[in-house]
């Protein structure tokens, strides 16, 4: 097989290569991309393209690896609904006892939908949590409100008030701590519009336990998004440890430490995981090493917290969901604009924005590979929408692939549907979860008439 192609045997079962023979001899035919049992191009011959898929036993594997990193502390692992909110993932996640992370009233009523009985196991963040929604949460009896101001407590506690509830607290301090991160997802400096300063928390625990309707239960942090390093993550603990030993000197009940999420992924690199935690190392973790990876996270949270007697609160969300999905999507045309070369697909940047929002990588890969090696091209994937911005991947080395063809982007689980709109009047893809040998449709795809049926 292609060297260059031999990234499935590095990546979950989800998505791997498996060879295809055809005739009375049995000859290789080449090699096709499934997810779990069932062949890529079957699911695109059912459902058509653009498509993602998603492997559901893989989203279960990490999340028992993330549950089983953490098993020797009290914990609940509060997965981020903002990675992937499609109800089947959610309903899937809850039945493993999972807790939700939400950031909107919409996300919140997901859950509901989900399992009511979910929401004393719901954290809602967020820094402009409006009234309503706040209401909502108070009626459904989540577990935490993670406040990010000042101004935002007392609309919490007047909220609380009216329907004669306690809404149980924690602020979300800002510890100043530098991520290795994109400047868009990284949250946990004093520039950011998230948290409250850490310095300044102590004077504001003290307003918030005076106050009736509300209770002080914990202390919330978050520092960003896709972080493959564990000093931050060590060192932000650290920073909350030593505010809870103060606040409870204040006479605070400190039951609750929310860390938040940002574990990260690799998104490329021939099908390994993360870069190595290891100063300075440039190794890289396949897959099967997700378990230990996990476990390395939970020793950078967990160190610092050791005898403070809490209950830590996670909240992973692409770290669980990313590898497990793909974008599937068809080549349209080839194209040529004198030395540079386009591949014209159906997909499109409405349909996933991380490369054109962030610059962000996803790996590329033909579903279908010959059994003999092809000479590599640098191309251009790209859209048909009507942006220079509309890009899936720059300056890609790829293989051949032919028009009509299929190709896949990989590690889609997380931001890329959620992430996705209507521009260019551009129906949104179908959703698929593949479990084993059965694939089962999660989201239909939208019609010209689903895009015009609220205008009036």
């Amino acid at each position: 097989m292609n060297r260059h192609l031999a990234t499935p045997v590095g990546r979950p079962p989800a998505f791997s290569y498996r060879e295809v023979r055809h005739g009375l001899l049995r000859r290789s035919a080449g090699f096709v991309l499934g997810c779990d049992e069932i062949p890529l191009t079957r699911l695109a011959e059912r459902f058509g393209t653009p498509l993602y898929v998603y492997s559901a036993s893989t989203i279960r594997e990490r999340m028992r690896a993330f549950q089983r990193a953490f098993r020797k502390a009290p914990h609940t692992v509060c997965y981020s609904v903002k990675a992937n909110s499609n109800l089947t993932i959610l309903r899937l996640l809850a039945g493993m006892g999972c807790g939700f992370d939400v950031v909107s009233g919409g996300e919140l009523e997901r859950v509901l939908r989900v399992d009511r009985r979910a929401a004393r196991r719901v954290v809602f963040s967020g820094v402009g949590k409006t009234r309503e929604e706040m209401q909502a949460a108070l009626r459904a009896g989540i577990l935490l409100f993670n406040v990010e101001s000042e101004s935002e407590l007392w609309v919490l506690a007047e909220c609380a008030a009216r329907l004669h509830k306690t809404a149980r607290i924690a602020l979300r301090v800002n510890p100043d701590v530098p991520a290795n991160t994109h400047p868009y997802i990284s949250t946990g400096l004093q520039k950011h519009k998230f948290g409250v300063p850490i310095g300044e928390a102590r004077a504001l625990y003290a307003k918030a336990s005076g106050t009736r309707h509300l209770k002080v239960a914990g202390v919330s942090v978050h520092i960003g998004s896709q972080i493959t390093e564990m000093e931050p993550f060590a060192a932000t603990m650290e920073r909350v440890a030593a505010l809870v030993r103060e606040l409870r000197h204040d006479g605070h009940e400190i039951e609750y430490i929310d860390a938040g999420g940002g574990l990260g992924i690799a998104y490329e690199g021939g099908g390994t995981e993360v870069s190595s935690i290891k100063a300075g190392g440039d190794a890289r973790l396949s897959i099967t090493d997700f378990a230990d990876y996990a476990f390395q996270y939970a020793q950078a949270l967990l160190g610092p917290l050791r005898g403070l007697k809490v209950r830590l609160l996670l909240e992973p969300g692409r770290a669980i969901v990313g590898p497990a999905g793909a974008l599937l999507t068809t080549v349209s045309y080839r194209k040529n604009n004198n030395s540079k070369k386009f591949l014209v697909v159906d997909a499109a940047m409405n349909d996933l924005l991380r490369p054109s929002l962030y610059g962000a990588f996803h790996e590329i890969v033909p579903v279908e590979v010959p059994r003999e090696d092809r000479a590599r091209e640098t191309v251009d994937v790209v859209g048909p929408i009507c942006e220079s911005g509309d890009f899936l991947a720059r300056d890609r080395e790829l293989p051949p692939v032919d028009e009509g063809k299929l190709i896949a982007i990989l590690d889609v689980g997380a931001y890329g549907m959620a992430l996705s709109s209507n521009y260019n009047s551009r129906p949104r893809a179908a959703e698929v979860l593949v479990d084993g040998k059965s694939a089962k449709l999660i989201r239909r795809r939208e019609t010209a008439g689903d895009l015009m049926r609220y205008e009036l």
